[in-house]
């Protein structure tokens, strides 16, 4: 396909397909094993990601793009391929996770700074030559009564706005992730609460994306949807919908091409069910899909349990949760489709 950024960036939000987020860290990847008893091992973790990238029909009817870990950028399949090559013969593109993760910001108290950008630009170059097209940088912005400060998100701003800046230059699109945690400490705020933040934080990351010169026809954004915390769940489908676009509408310029949601801690209905009520209720200007981890993989990780016998099991549970996702990207999902799993 074409490299332009604008073309790889259209083709990562195409309609009715969305983003895998399979870029676990090895120490993550390894507590979602430790829930089905799997040890953690360069083996099992080819083997869990093989499968899911060999759902033919996952693959190339609902993903557009799957986001690596560099571990699994360079690996191969069982029998020698590539994954790049596997999941570009899927019709789809691989994309790379290039932050090294949020540390505590000094003097910012509960807050942390996302690093990652020294090197960056060498690293780029080699995962442009490995066939990564795009990019993925998460900033984690703490929310409760009294946080975020303004310190804290204007740095993690600040970062993303390098991080892309960057991507740009290596011919790589970059996506831009501002996380207003739903699931952080104290984890009880309000819906409106989370709207106020995420308001305010995607006004300054666009302030810095600017600031920096990144093109904006050539960026993903990922945010987090507007919703109450973890421990405070009140909110309807309805709500988060509605808070969720007239927040995007007040902060995100037409000329990005794309925003591809992050669920958080969201379950995997919800993350679904917010997803549709946004794209089948609203007139919008950018194309909006999912960029999922666990709620595209937990059930095929479950069925699938780290055994090999059990690979067509996880397969199925995939490509259910990729077909439920793909529908919520055109605002066609409901309940009732949930039963015929």
């Amino acid at each position: 396909m074409s490299e332009r950024l604008e073309d790889i960036a259209a083709a990562m939000v195409a309609k009715g397909k969305g983003l895998l987020a399979a870029d676990e860290s090895t120490a993550t990847i390894g507590k979602r094993f430790d829930t089905i008893g799997l040890e953690s091992t360069e083996t099992s973790r080819r083997d869990y990601r093989e499968m899911l990238f060999r759902t033919d029909d996952a693959m190339k009817s609902c993903i557009s793009g799957v986001i690596l870990y560099e571990e699994t950028l360079f690996q191969k399949a069982a029998d020698g391929t590539p994954f790049v090559d596997v999941i570009r013969a899927a019709g789809s593109l691989p994309g790379i996770k290039v932050d090294t993760g949020a540390k505590p910001l000094p003097n910012f108290p509960g807050e942390t700074i996302t690093e990652g950008l020294d090197g960056l630009a060498g690293r780029l170059k080699t995962y442009y030559d490995a066939g990564a097209r795009f990019a993925k940088w998460r900033g984690v912005i703490s929310i409760s009564d009294t946080l975020p400060s303004r310190g804290a998100v204007r740095a993690n701003a600040q970062a993303l706005a390098r991080y892309a800046a960057l991507c740009q230059e290596a011919g790589i699109v970059p996506i831009v992730e501002p996380e207003v945690l739903m699931d952080g400490t104290p984890g009880d705020h309000s819906i409106e609460r989370s709207q106020e933040v995420t308001e305010a934080t995607l006004r300054v990351v666009f302030e810095e994306l600017a600031e920096a010169r990144v093109k904006l026809e050539g960026i993903i954004l990922k945010p987090s949807m507007v919703i109450d915390g973890k421990k405070n769940r009140k909110a309807s489908v309805a709500d988060v919908a509605a808070r969720t676009v007239e927040v995007l509408k007040r902060t995100v310029p037409s000329a990005v091409p794309g925003i591809a949601f992050l669920s958080g801690g969201q379950s995997t209905e919800e993350a679904t069910a917010h997803l549709s009520a946004m794209v089948g209720g609203y007139t919008l200007p950018w194309g909006m899909t999912f960029s999922y981890g666990r709620a595209l993989q937990a059930e095929a990780l479950n069925a699938w349990g780290g055994k090999p016998e059990n690979v067509a099991a996880g397969q199925r549970a995939f490509l259910h949760r990729a077909r439920m996702c793909s529908l919520a990207a055109v605002g066609g999902w409901k309940k009732d489709l949930e039963k015929a799993a």
